[in-house]
C-alpha cells in the first residue's frame, strides 16, 4: 500500500491495473492491446448472491486455448467500458504476447462491485452455506471464469502487489482445484506486526493520509474515486508537528467519517481485530505454486513477502514454495529497471532479470504445461553491496553463521563484546517537539528512497547516538534477520526506539557520472536497514507493560532481513534514536493510549542506552562466507 500519498487516487490506479510505469507501457504495447484482445465486463455472482464487477481480456486468437491471470484489486480495474482499454495487460511487459487471457475484478464493495467492504477482510475457517470471505470470493470468481470464458485451457495464475498481493495470498487457503499458480507480491500480511499501518506497535503516520481516500465510503457501485483531503502543506514534518495529537487529525480533516480509521483508534494492541486479519495461520495444505516477491526497500510491505514465503514453508513440507528478493522499492520490479535507487547504483537490470528469468518463467511453466523440473532456484536473492543475485534453497542461508555486534562506549561497534567495566551508558533527550526526520528531504508524500538513504543529516544530531567499526579489512555479507538487542533506561515509562544498520563509504569514494549533484558518495551512510519498536510492547504486542522510570530494562526486537555485502575499506555503523518523524507518530514517553493522547501528554525524557558488561547493548546478524 502507498503511504503519505498525496495524489492516492492516481498513483492507486497504477498499483492496482498496471502491471508497469507509464514510461515502459510503449504505444504499440496499447496498440497492439486493442488489435488482438477483445475485452468484456461481467458481473460474476458469489455463493451470497452479490455480484463483483470483472473486465476481462480474451486473445483475439481462437485456434488455441488459454490460461488466465487473475488479478483482484480494491484499487479500480479502469478503464471502464467494454470499448475502452488498458495500455498494459498482466504482471509485467513480456506477458502481453505470450498467450493469457487476462482477467481484472474489483473486489467486494469497491468501485463496480457489489457488496460491503471490509478492510483485509477475516478468514472463515470451514464455511457453511452463504457464508462468504476473500477465499470464497476468489474461489467462486475461478469457477465461473473456468465455465464461463470460451477458450481457457483450465488452469488459473493469481498476481498482485501490495494490496492486490494480499488478495493474491488470500486464494491459497482451500484454493480451487484449477489454481496452480500463485504470487503474492509485497503482500499486505500483519497490518500490525510489520505492515503498512504498524510496526512493532509504532504507528506509521502515512495510514492519515492514504485513509483519508482510501477509507472513504463507497455507498453504491462508482467508477468515480473519492475526493481527496487538500491538507495545504508541502512539509509531511510540519504539517504533522503542528497538528499535534492523533485526535486532532482526526476532528479537523477527517471529521470522525472515516470507518476504519476509527477502527484503528479504537485497536491500539495486537487484539483479535488484528490478529484475524492475518492470513498467515492459515497458509496450510497449499496446493499451488507459489512464488512471493519483495524489495529489500519496500517502505510498506517488507515484513509480507520475507513472513509468507517462511510460513508456507515451515507448515507444508514439500510445497512449490518460492521467493524473491531485490534491490527495489515498493512495487519496483514491476514498474522501474531496478538499476538504481537514490544515489545507490547496483549495476545493472535487476527488474529486467525478474520479470524475464524469474516471474514468466514461473507463470508459464504452471499455467502452460512445462516440462522437466523449473529452472528457478528456491530463493533469489540481490545482494546489495556486492551487486549479485544469489541463488539458495532457503532463506536464511544454510551456511549462514551467528555472529554479534556489540554498542561499545566512546561510538565503536565491535564484534567482540566489553568486558572491562560495568554500567556504561550513552544518553540524550528525546523531545516530542523536536522529533528526528526521518529524511532530509522536504515533501508531503513519503520518499521512496529513505529505506537506503545518507544518514549523515541524523548522525550530527544530538539524540542521535551513533556507533560504528573500524574500517573493514575484509568483505562480510549478512544474510538474514537483523535482532537489536537493546538495555535501556528512561525518565518516562515509554519510549520507541529506532534501530539502524548502516554501510559507510570511504571518505575517498568519487561521485559516479549519474551521482545526483547535491550528493556526495565520498563518506555516504547508507540506510541498509531500520524499524522501531514501541517499548511499552517489548514484551508482548497484545500486552503492553509501562517502563518503569530509571529501570534499566531489555528491549528486543527484529529489524527485518537484509541481504548485504560491507566491502573491504566501508565501516559498519548503528544509529539508534527515539524518533522517526513523520514516518512514526511520535511517542509521549508516557505510557498510554497515544491515540487519545492529549497535547500536554508529550514530554521530554532522558533515555540512556547501556554499552558494556552484562547489559551491552548488541545487534545479532547472521553472515555468510562465499
Amino acid at each position: 500500500m502507498r503511504t503519505l500519498r498525496l495524489h492516492l487516487v492516481f498513483f492507486i490506479l497504477i498499483i492496482g491495473g498496471m502491471g508497469h510505469s507509464f514510461s515502459q507501457q510503449l504505444p504499440e504495447d496499447a496498440r497492439y492491446i486493442r488489435e488482438n484482445f477483445t475485452k468484456l465486463e461481467r458481473l460474476i455472482p458469489m455463493r451470497d448472491g452479490k455480484k463483483l464487477f470483472t473486465s476481462i481480456y480474451i486473445p483475439n486468437d481462437r485456434s488455441k486455448t488459454y490460461p488466465i491471470l487473475l488479478n483482484r484489486t480494491p484499487y479500480s480495474v479502469a478503464p471502464y467500458g467494454e470499448d475502452k482499454y488498458k495500455t498494459s495487460l498482466g504482471p509485467s511487459a513480456p506477458f502481453l504476447r505470450e498467450g493469457y487471457i487476462f482477467v481484472y475484478q474489483d473486489v467486494r464493495g469497491r468501485w463496480m462491485s457489489e457488496g460491503d467492504f471490509v478492510d483485509v477482510r477475516p478468514y472463515i475457517k470451514n464455511k457453511k452455506g452463504q457464508e462468504f470471505d476473500e477465499t470464497s470470493d476468489t474461489y467462486d470468481t475461478i469457477d465461473w471464469l473456468i465455465k464461463n470464458i470460451a477458450g481457457n485451457n483450465g488452469k488459473v495464475g493469481i498476481y498482485g502487489i501490495s494490496y492486490p498481493g494480499f488478495y493474491a495470498t488470500v486464494s491459497i487457503p482451500d484454493s480451487h482445484p484449477a489454481l496452480k499458480a500463485v504470487s503474492p507480491q509485497a503482500p499486505v500480511t500483519d497490518w500490525y506486526v510489520g505492515d503498512d499501518i504498524f510496526h512493532n506497535g509504532a504507528f506509521f503516520l502515512g495510514m492519515f493520509t492514504f485513509f483519508s481516500g482510501f477509507g472513504q465510503p463507497r455507498p453504491e457501485p462508482t467508477t468515480q474515486g473519492p475526493p481527496r483531503i487538500n491538507f495545504g502543506s508541502q512539509d509531511a514534518y510540519q504539517f504533522f508537528l503542528q497538528a499535534g495529537t492523533l485526535e486532532a487529525l482526526n476532528e479537523k480533516y477527517l471529521k470522525g467519517q472515516i470507518a476504519a480509521w476509527n477502527e484503528f483508534t479504537q485497536h491500539g494492541t495486537y487484539d483479535a481485530f488484528w490478529q484475524s486479519r492475518t492470513y498467515l495461520p492459515h497458509l496450510r495444505n497449499v496446493k499451488p505454486a507459489v512464488l512471493t516477491v519483495g524489495g529489500w526497500f519496500d517502505a510498506e510491505d517488507l515484513y509480507g513477502p520475507l513472513k509468507t514465503y517462511a510460513t508456507i514453508r515451515d507448515n507444508n513440507p514439500g510445497a512449490d514454495n518460492r521467493l524473491v528478493m531485490g534491490p527495489w522499492p515498493h512495487g519496483g520490479w514491476a514498474r522501474s529497471s531496478g538499476e538504481s535507487l537514490g544515489a545507490v547504483h547496483f549495476g545493472e537490470n535487476t527488474s529486467e532479470y525478474y520479470r524475464e528469468k524469474i516471474e514468466l518463467p514461473f507463470f508459464n511453466y504452471y499455467l502452460k504445461g512445462g516440462t522437466g523440473d523449473l529452472a528457478i532456484p528456491e530463493v533469489s536473492v540481490y545482494e546489495t553491496g556486492s551487486n549479485r543475485w544469489r541463488a539458495y534453497d532457503t532463506w536464511p542461508p544454510r551456511n549462514a553463521r551467528d555472529t554479534t555486534l556489540y554498542l561499545a562506549p566512546e561510538g565503536k561497534l565491535s564484534f567482540v563484546s566489553t568486558t572491562t567495566a560495568e554500567g556504561r551508558f550513552d544518553e540524550y533527550i528525546s523531545d516530542p517537539q523536536k522529533p528526528v526526520p526521518y529524511t532530509s528531504e522536504i515533501r508531503f508524500s513519503t520518499v521512496r528512497e529513505y529505506m537506503i538513504e545518507d544518514q549523515r543529516f541524523a548522525a550530527s544530531r544530538p539524540d542521535v547516538l551513533v556507533y560504528q567499526t573500524p574500517v573493514l579489512e575484509e568483505d562480510i555479507t549478512f544474510s538474514g534477520p537483523v535482532l537489536p538487542h537493546l538495555y535501556i533506561s528512561t525518565t518516562g515509562t515509554d519510549a520507541d526506539f529506532v534501530v539502524k544498520l548502516i554501510d559507510v563509504y570511504p571518505d575517498t569514494l568519487q561521485n559516479r557520472p549519474d551521482t545526483p549533484s547535491h550528493i556526495r558518495l565520498g563518506g555516504f551512510q547508507q540506510l541498509v536497514r531500520g524499524d522501531v519498536i514501541r517499548a511499552k510492547f517489548r514484551n508482548s504486542l497484545s500486552h503492553p507493560e509501562p517502563i518503569v522510570a530509571g529501570e534499566v530494562t531489555e528491549v528486543k526486537f527484529e529489524l527485518q532481513d537484509v541481504a548485504h555485502t560491507f566491502k573491504k575499506g566501508h565501516k559498519i555503523m548503528v544509529q539508534v534514536q527515539s524518533s522517526w518523524f513523520p514516518l512514526v507518530d511520535r511517542n509521549p514517553n508516557q505510557f498510554l493510549d497515544i491515540f487519545h493522547a492529549k497535547a500536554s501528554d508529550y514530554q521530554k525524557a532522558t533515555l540512556r542506552v547501556y554499552t558494556d558488561g552484562r547489559q551491552q547493548s548488541h545487534i545479532d546478524v547472521k553472515y555468510i562466507i562465499h
